[in-house]
């Protein structure tokens, strides 16, 4: 598992170490839904977004980034990607870009671009290492620290962690989804060492024979069913709509010129970038000459 991937995974079963980590008051959590979104025209998805479940303008929404390896061009896909969502949705929110670092080492500002907008007071840089030293860090703190500990200190903070779980989360399912992610953590860095003897180091083994876990885990798979059909009908629903808007072109451009010549299969694509009302006056006015002027194939590699 990747580093940013499994901060996704902490952010989306545990959405309070998010709020913790930007000094947000809760309930933050408990007003956004963490969540991911495609941005068509493109076929990009934005994979870290927080967006609040009210249209209301004062919440922010907050991109949110992982970068554990040096990445010259990470600022110009970003903020690309960030404009190009806010003309394709227009949410009723501001934005802000959250970039979390475990050092300054791993970043390359690109100053001479980029250097105004990274002082903006809507963009944050996080620096793990630099998180201030309290004695009794937030559970969501504690999580979001295990994954850049040593694999020394790591055990020992597991261990803890695990067992302020237990004191601090009531709800069993939430406190399950919990220890099921610390241990997720230690088992990324520790590969080495199998499951079972992992469980077996914190003592989960006995825990996850007891009835209250067993039930909390049958309540999580149900949840996370619910989840990924909900999840899986959107994105039949996107995919539907896509291959919709093809037919129509090609049925445009069949009537218009017959069976369908390799120069206009080329085209295609570059058409449906623009939206039903840009498309359909151009398919319905323009010559054949005119729309591969307007829509000039893409160069090949190799020329």
């Amino acid at each position: 598992m990747k580093t940013d991937s499994l901060f996704y995974q902490i952010f989306l079963r545990f959405p309070d170490s998010f709020f913790d980590l930007i000094g947000q008051p809760q309930p933050g959590a408990a007003n956004y839904q963490f969540t991911s979104q495609e941005v068509k025209q493109l076929s990009f998805r934005l994979d870290g977004l927080f967006m609040p479940l009210l249209e209301d303008s004062q919440q922010p929404l907050y991109l949110v980034e992982v970068q554990f390896q040096a990445d010259d061009t990470l600022y110009y896909r970003l903020f690309a990607e960030l404009f190009l969502f806010l003309k394709q949705y227009q949410p009723p929110h501001p934005w802000q870009i959250v970039v979390i670092y475990p050092h300054r080492g791993v970043e390359r500002e690109q100053s001479l671009h980029f250097g105004e907008i990274l002082n903006l007071s809507s963009v944050r840089r996080i620096y793990l290492d630099e998180l201030p030293q309290v004695s009794h860090p937030s559970l969501g703190i504690g999580v979001i620290k295990l994954v850049v500990e040593s694999e020394t200190a790591a055990v020992r903070t597991a261990q803890t962690l695990i067992e302020r779980t237990r004191e601090e989360i009531t709800d069993q399912s939430s406190q399950r989804q919990l220890i099921d992610l610390i241990e997720s953590i230690i088992i990324y860095k520790l590969p080495q060492k199998s499951r079972e003897e992992i469980e077996a180091m914190f003592g989960l083994s006995d825990l996850k024979q007891t009835r209250v876990y067993q039930e909390a885990l049958a309540e999580g798979e149900e949840r996370g069913l619910e989840r990924g059909l909900e999840r899986g009908l959107e994105r039949g629903l996107e995919r539907g709509l896509q291959e919709g808007e093809r037919l129509v072109v090609e049925n445009l451009l069949r009537v218009r010129f017959g069976e369908l010549d390799p120069e206009i299969q080329a085209i295609i694509s570059r058409i449906l970038q623009l939206s039903p009302e840009e498309f359909t006056p151009l398919l319905l006015q323009y010559s054949k000459q005119e729309l591969l002027k307007r829509f000039p194939p893409e160069k090949s590699r190799g020329n």
